[in-house]
């Protein structure tokens, strides 16, 4: 067993891409520029009037005028809901970072503590915009502060004492600014990614939830159909019958008879078939533990891996007879969940797989195995998050359909999870133990536990029935 990835669903493709693209509000960059021009009004009208600095004053207000008649220019343009590409989120940053950078070429170079903000761009575009953006800004970013450190306009005051950095004060502030374009937009980015995926997966689960209990009400329905249909069809075919009985004597009707009984013994057989997937689904909301989990890996069951069940109470409990299993909820996301893992260790099985369930401790463990090669051992502890990527390419040699991301895994243990169970992941091989302790029993092994209370039905006895079929309300 390894990891699951999700089937090739079209709906999940969409969520496998890092599509960071119009993800920018254009009035959230105006909005900020706004803010900065504010500031940067600020900082020259107290410089030059309260501190008592000569600033190009002139030149100042020019470049700040730009950053205001861009603004109102695209607040003209452009509705307030336009969302940016990422090639325009990142000419506008550009533009805010070389508006910035002559700013402080007319202000003291890196002998302004306000170089510090030159940092601002370039974080933004590692938390919105592509990792080529991201880069881009950040060299650019890099080449503009060792120009700043070399190529300035000196700030002096009145008197005409000059106000500089020490060289090694300056060449220390170069490297900190360096270090910290790379830094913060490395670990900006990190954190984006990881709450951008995080919000892919999540959806992805939605959506696979969505599709099982679809699944789930269309099978549910057409048992319904199958049901209801089951009398008039019976009753075509007794009629029918009796028909070519009384027509043997003039074969051309009897033949017509003889079509429409097969024609309604084939609408059946295709009803029958439909249904049997989601046949319960009306008729039982909860079910024995051991019915629900065989539900869950009854698609697998013909696959060429024998599949090997053991239902009983925990060992200890003399009271509790195996053959009462516990009544459990027949919830969508549990087996979807199941299904999942139980797909994943007939993928990777060689030749058996293992369904172990246990109850009576107020607990219900279940437990999948299979005698295939394990989980990953530089994934295990990763198991469970989403978009995992190996550097090799072992798994998609053993299984070339997948692409190793995890998100199947992340799905199935959500589901679970949403459910109130607990799922562990890991190997059982012992380099200690033979194959006769083990009874082969050397691969990977999925844990899920339920409190009982989380998934058992509170009438355990009852079976569930739910009475006639209701016509469905919109």
């Amino acid at each position: 067993m390894a990891i699951i990835d999700p089937a090739n669903d079209p709906a999940l493709m969409l969520v496998q891409q890092d599509s960071r693209v119009d993800w920018v509000r254009l009035r959230t960059l105006l909005v900020l520029r706004w803010l900065a021009i504010l500031g940067q009004t600020i900082a020259v009208v107290t410089a030059a009037f309260y501190i008592g600095l000569r600033v190009e004053i002139g030149l100042c207000f020019l470049a700040i005028g730009a950053s205001v008649v861009s603004n109102l220019v695209a607040l003209t343009i452009f509705p307030e809901n336009q969302r940016l590409s990422d090639r325009d989120a990142m000419l506008t940053l550009l533009f805010d970072l070389a508006q910035l950078s002559f700013l402080l070429f007319l202000t003291g170079g890196l002998n302004n503590p306000f170089s510090l903000l030159i940092l601002a761009p370039v974080t933004i575009s590692a938390t919105a915009l592509t990792m080529r953006s991201t880069v881009i800004l950040g060299v650019l970013a890099i080449f503009m502060i060792t120009c700043l450190s070399m190529w300035h306009l000196p700030l002096t005051t009145l008197s005409g004492e000059v106000l500089a950095l020490p060289g090694l004060f300056i060449l220390g502030f170069w490297v900190s600014l360096v270090i910290g374009i790379v830094f913060l937009s490395a670990y900006a980015r990190r954190v984006a990614s990881e709450t951008h995926r995080m919000s892919q997966a999540l959806l992805a689960t939605q959506m696979a939830l969505a599709r099982e209990q679809k699944l789930t009400d269309l099978g549910g329905v057409i048992a319904a159909a199958a049901h209801e249909l089951g009398t008039p069809l019976a009753t075509i075919k007794l009629v029918a019958t009796e028909l070519l009985d009384d027509l043997s004597d003039q074969p051309t009707l009897a033949e017509d008879v003889t079509l429409i009984r097969d024609q309604a013994d084939r609408c059946r057989d295709i009803l029958r078939s439909m249904g049997r997937a989601g046949k319960d689904d009306l008729h039982l909301r909860r079910a024995p533990l051991g019915a629900v989990i065989q539900e869950a890996a009854d698609p697998h069951a013909d696959r060429g891996i024998e599949l090997h069940y053991d239902f009983h109470p925990v060992d200890g409990i003399a009271d509790l007879d195996p053959s009462q299993q516990p009544y459990v909820w027949r919830k969508p996301e549990v087996i979807h969940g199941l299904r999942n893992f139980i797909q994943n260790a007939v993928d990777f099985a060689e030749a058996r797989v293992w369904i172990d369930a246990e109850w009576g401790d107020g607990f219900i463990r279940l437990t999948i195995t299979d005698d295939g090669p394990g989980f990953p051992q530089d994934l295990l502890g990763r198991l469970g998050d989403p978009f995992l990527r190996r550097r090799n390419r072992v798994d998609q040699d053993l299984r070339p359909g997948y692409q190793g991301m995890g998100l199947g895994l992340f799905i199935a243990k959500t589901l679970l999870e949403r459910s109130g169970a607990k799922v562990q992941f890991i190997n059982v091989a012992d380099p200690f133990l033979t194959e006769d302790d083990t009874h082969g029993r050397l691969g990977a092994r999925v844990k899920v536990i339920w409190p009982e209370a989380s998934i058992q039905s509170p009438d355990a006895q009852s079976s569930g029935a739910l009475g006639p079929n209701m016509p469905i309300m919109d």
